[in-house]
């Protein structure tokens, strides 16, 4: 589809307006109140299926790439994650600002067999973002705490867990807090292995949480840089070919490379002793 200035200028306006109501400070909290309720049950299942996801779209994307586009199709519209009530929440505006798009012309009709894969692709994408900035608060946490990278809860929890068996065997030195704390700077308390597999699963847990309420400050940060204005943009580009897929977003790339360097990261650690 071909797009005139005029129409391209009304499109951009439209946009602005959109992504100022739901994503600016007051939008995207009023779109996290939807959070609020079995959302939070959902969220650490969805955060369990987030690699099941990068890996489905990649072999998905691979058949494509095969000229299997049957197959690449099918798999490409499976539903991996639950939909949670805050994305059923942004596809229902979403769905609404582009039926007013349509309406006024600024962009064509297309069937919503097409149309949904988009939008959901679209909450998808939006999704990995927040999980790209739990992992950036993480990290802080672990340099401000530690000293050391912690690009995930795996690589945490093992600092975490030292720490609080140091204070623990400091507080129950039989000798006092001052000596204890001497003792353990000699003879450092080693946490066990059920201690750093039930700090990991509390920090896991809280994670989640984090995640689901991350677009309250992730949202508000893509507005001001512009990238939600460039991604719905490049949504409405997807519209205009008519295109039922797409190549796999880079934010899912970004949220999983997280995963992986945190992995790396404690399998280093644990070589090094």
């Amino acid at each position: 589809m071909t797009v005139d200035q005029d129409v391209e200028a009304a499109r951009r306006r439209a946009v602005e307006g959109f992504v100022r109501a739901r994503y600016g400070p007051r939008g995207t909290l009023r779109l996290h109140r939807a959070a609020l309720g079995l959302d939070l049950l959902r969220a650490p299942v969805n955060v369990m299926l987030s690699p099941v996801f990068l890996l489905s779209r990649l072999i998905a994307w691979g058949l494509g790439r095969l000229g299997l586009a049957g197959p690449a199709r099918w798999l490409a519209a499976r539903q991996i994650f639950l939909q949670s009530d805050l994305a059923r929440t942004l596809n229902q505006d979403l769905t609404a600002f582009l039926d007013a798009m349509q309406a006024q012309r600024l962009i064509p009709q297309l069937p919503s067999g097409i149309r949904r894969p988009i939008v959901d692709a679209y909450t998808e994408t939006r999704n990995a973002v927040a999980e790209i900035t739990t992992s950036l608060i993480v990290l802080g946490t672990g340099l401000f705490m530690f000293g050391a990278a912690t690009p995930g809860v795996i690589s945490l929890a093992g600092p975490l867990a030292e720490q609080r068996a140091r204070n623990r065997a400091i507080e129950e030195f039989v000798l006092g807090n001052g000596l204890g704390r001497l003792w353990t700077g000699l003879f450092p308390a080693e946490p066990t292995t059920t201690q750093v597999v039930l700090t990991g699963l509390v920090l896991a847990a809280l994670a989640s949480l984090v995640t689901t309420f991350a677009g309250l400050l992730a949202d508000p940060a893509q507005v001001w840089t512009g990238i939600h204005r460039r991604r719905l943009m490049r949504l409405i580009a997807r519209i205009d070919r008519g295109a039922e897929t797409q190549g796999l977003a880079g934010e899912h790339l970004l949220a999983r490379s997280g995963d992986l360097a945190d992995a790396v990261l404690t399998l280093w650690r644990s070589l090094r002793g």
